[in-house]
């Protein structure tokens, strides 16, 4: 098979605590050819921390004004020059060291598309009732697509950087996240499930989605099931 390089877009909006060990991290995983960082209006010293990481792999942007992780992924994708490509959030609750994990399938040649999921894999904190949003997301989404997916809206999805230019992604915040999913179903894509670790913060420490995230993923599900989507 042709060579795997990993292109990782990292969206981040005031993430000046964890950015740096993000990006040290992720500097360890060899198969790592470029870091996109996508500051999306940080008020805080996330600039200063991402420029104090020194590495040729690390690809800067800052947005001009605060528009959304969906929007940071866009414009980070446009910069890509992997062969595939994966989101990194920066707040840590997803372990870079999984990344070599999810590469296995596509390096062995069993798989195209990877997803990581938490709810196969080792977790903590993770809240309830975010637990139970995303088995209930998951179930919806698993009727509406005749699929078995654990885990549709997590960050870790290792997929072609071919593919995921096709997908045309529009959406401006969270709901990327659901859309990218619903849109490799639509399309007809096979994906596999390996389990990652999970270790969730809390509102306190900086998490940003909320009960509302969960109603907008709903319905960009059926918006798109009910549109359909060819590239």
């Amino acid at each position: 098979m042709s060579v795997v390089s990993l292109s990782v877009l990292v969206p981040a909006y005031n993430e000046e605590k964890t950015i740096q060990r993000v990006l040290g991290q992720l500097l360890e995983i060899r198969r790592i050819k470029e870091i996109i960082v996508i500051d999306d209006c940080s008020t805080d010293s996330t600039a200063k921390k991402v420029r104090s990481v020194k590495s040729k792999k690390i690809i800067y942007l800052k947005q001009e004004k605060n528009q959304g992780k969906g929007k940071a992924i866009q414009r980070g994708l446009r910069k890509v020059t992997g062969s595939h490509v994966l989101i990194q959030d920066a707040d840590l609750e997803y372990s870079p060291f999984d990344i070599p994990t999810l590469l296995d399938p596509i390096l062995s040649g069993r798989a195209d598309i990877v997803f990581g999921s938490r709810f196969i894999g080792a977790r903590t904190n993770m809240f309830y009732w975010h637990f139970l949003g995303n088995k209930m997301l998951n179930f919806i989404i698993n009727i509406l697509f005749d699929t078995i997916l654990s885990d549709m809206e997590t960050c870790y999805k290792i997929i072609p950087t071919k593919i995921m230019r096709e997908l045309r992604l529009e959406e401006n915040d969270f709901r990327i996240e659901p859309e990218i999913t619903c849109k490799l179903l639509l399309l007809k894509k096979k994906i596999m499930e390996v389990p990652i670790s999970y270790v969730g913060r809390t509102y306190e420490e900086g998490k940003k989605i909320t009960w509302k995230d969960g109603i907008y993923a709903l319905q960009t599900i059926i918006s798109l099931r009910m549109k359909g989507f060819s590239v």
